[in-house]
């Protein structure tokens, strides 16, 4: 019976231990929406000569972004993993580039880039906060 019990006991707590995992930070909205809003600001502001990114604001945010991770749990190396990721990288860039054909947004004609920007920045948005118009 003593073998039962254990097996029992080892198996609650491997169940338990699993179901407090955190899951990957690409699921945690709170973490990836800034992240990837803040990265469609920054190629806005590449692209179009016009506009600067906001970057101190964007590094403020996100050192906060890494802070909010760390408060929910999730380790140093975890963060890292995620911010290296290539995988998450070329997602990043794939919804970035959605989001942007979705706009009109076309690299053939950076104007249309520097369009999405004031547009952005006139509404204040997600995104626009990491904008500035020179």
């Amino acid at each position: 019976m003593k073998p039962l019990m254990s097996a029992v006991l080892v198996s609650a707590i491997l169940t338990g231990s699993m179901a407090l995992a955190n899951p990957p930070l690409r699921e945690v909205k709170e973490i990836d929406e800034p992240l990837y809003w803040a990265l469609v600001a920054f190629e806005i502001s590449e692209v179009c000569d016009s506009i600067d990114a906001r970057t101190v604001k964007g590094l403020s945010d996100g050192w906060g972004l890494i802070r909010k991770a760390r408060q929910l749990g999730y380790s140093d190396e975890e963060i890292k993993s995620y911010m290296r990721s290539d995988t998450e990288k070329a997602r990043m860039r794939a919804r970035g580039e959605a989001y942007f054909k979705h706009k009109g947004a076309s690299y053939d004609d950076p104007e249309t880039f520097c369009a999405l920007g004031r547009t952005e920045i006139e509404r204040n948005s997600q995104i626009g906060v990491y904008l500035r118009a020179k």
